[in-house]
């Protein structure tokens, strides 16, 4: 019996002892590839910063109108009022719509969008990685002309506050870019697995629809070490479904994460470009809190109605002068060159017509309304 139970206690400590070996090595192997990520996202990030495209321009520089739409453009007929009076050299245009829609003069009013889709658009999809991959083939394809030296992201349902003359010159008169940027400390959108790749002291939130110079515009369509990081762990929360009962609750503990309100302010706060912004978007919108039964509350873009976009309204919000960001106490008074400026230059989300009031009113251009009541598309 003694032998056998100094044999038992013997053959407990080799298990022992192997299974202390096994967690060592285990836990050295994880420091070592903790170790090996960080170093290659250290270069990745390294690479970006010292590429750079070949640029030798000294011309009018223009401004790159990027269009993020869902297949046609609804308003067409009022960003072709605003550019028709502006010089062709001060502007360019691209639109992202879904893979194989073409703009001519079966799907557009306005000559000036004719063919201006891009090739290799793709499928996108709310609140997942498609949306900023978008943004970077937008980017991407306007940075292919040297002269484009400011880059304005807008929706399909945007619409310009001011004529072409005073958004030119507003945008060409700063250096800086206009990103809505702020620290996220309360929706627990930031997702632990991102580090080392993304450290959460450059965590940031902001609106989507930014204004980049061309400098930052070449950061966000060359990274290719930030974006594969949110396309894996910055997803948005599955919506409740009854069905699902019990099971809800596991999905309600899930980061919702919402990739294009994250991205570019996070990757340009990476870069250190924090104090190359104008920390404040230039697209106003209107936000409604909302509640179902099904879903908590949440904040949702008022759509603006033909009743929404009078003179009063309209100057109501280009009387706007500062934007109070709460999570930061900080009150961005809206600057250029240390000059007040108006804050927003756009607006979002118009519905068609709401628009159609905007031009037959000349908010944007003199137009007649009726011209297009029962015409396609």
């Amino acid at each position: 019996m003694t032998k056998k139970s100094a044999t038992a206690g013997k053959s407990v400590r080799n298990v022992l002892w192997l299974w202390w070996k096994l967690v060592v090595v285990v836990s050295l192997t994880l420091c070592v590839l903790a170790f090996l990520k960080l170093q290659s996202y250290s270069e990745l990030s390294s690479s970006i910063s010292s590429r750079s495209r070949p640029v030798d321009y000294s011309g009018n520089p223009k401004v790159a109108f990027l269009f993020l739409v869902r297949r046609n453009f609804p308003l067409d007929f009022l960003w072709g009022g605003f550019f028709e009076n502006a010089d062709t050299g001060n502007f360019s245009i691209y639109i992202h719509s879904e893979p194989g829609f073409v703009f001519d003069e079966s799907t557009t009013r306005s000559s000036l969008f004719y063919d201006r889709q891009l090739r290799n658009s793709i499928k996108v999809a709310w609140g997942e990685s498609s949306m900023i991959q978008a943004e970077k083939l937008l980017l991407g394809s306007a940075l292919d002309d040297p002269a484009n030296q400011r880059f304005v992201l807008l929706s399909d349902s945007c619409v310009p506050l001011y004529n072409f003359s005073f958004i030119y010159n507003y945008l060409m008169a700063s250096p800086r870019s206009y990103v809505d940027s702020f620290l996220d400390k309360k929706d627990g959108r930031y997702n632990p697995k991102m580090s080392p790749y993304i450290p959460i002291s450059k965590w940031r939130k902001g609106s989507q629809w930014i204004t980049l110079i061309r400098k930052h515009a070449e950061v966000v369509a060359d990274d290719d070490a930030v974006f594969p990081v949110f396309k894996m762990f910055c997803k948005r929360r599955p919506p409740l479904e009854a069905s699902k009962g019990k099971k809800n609750m596991k999905l309600q503990k899930q980061h919702n994460c919402i990739p294009d309100e994250h991205y570019v302010q996070t990757l340009l706060a990476m870069h250190d470009f924090d104090g190359e912004l104008e920390r404040r978007t230039i697209t106003y919108t209107e936000w409604n809190e909302s509640v179902t039964n099904m879903e908590k509350k949440g904040w949702h873009p008022i759509t603006f109605s033909y009743a929404d976009a009078g003179p009063v309204q309209i100057k109501r919000i280009k009387d706007i002068r500062n934007v109070y960001y709460a999570s930061e106490y900080r009150t961005e008074w809206c600057r250029s060159n240390s000059t007040m400026v108006p804050c927003f230059l756009f607006a979002r989300k118009f519905s068609r017509g709401a628009a159609m009031r905007l031009s037959s009113e000349g908010v944007v251009s003199q137009f007649d309304a009726t011209s297009i009541m029962y015409s396609t598309p």
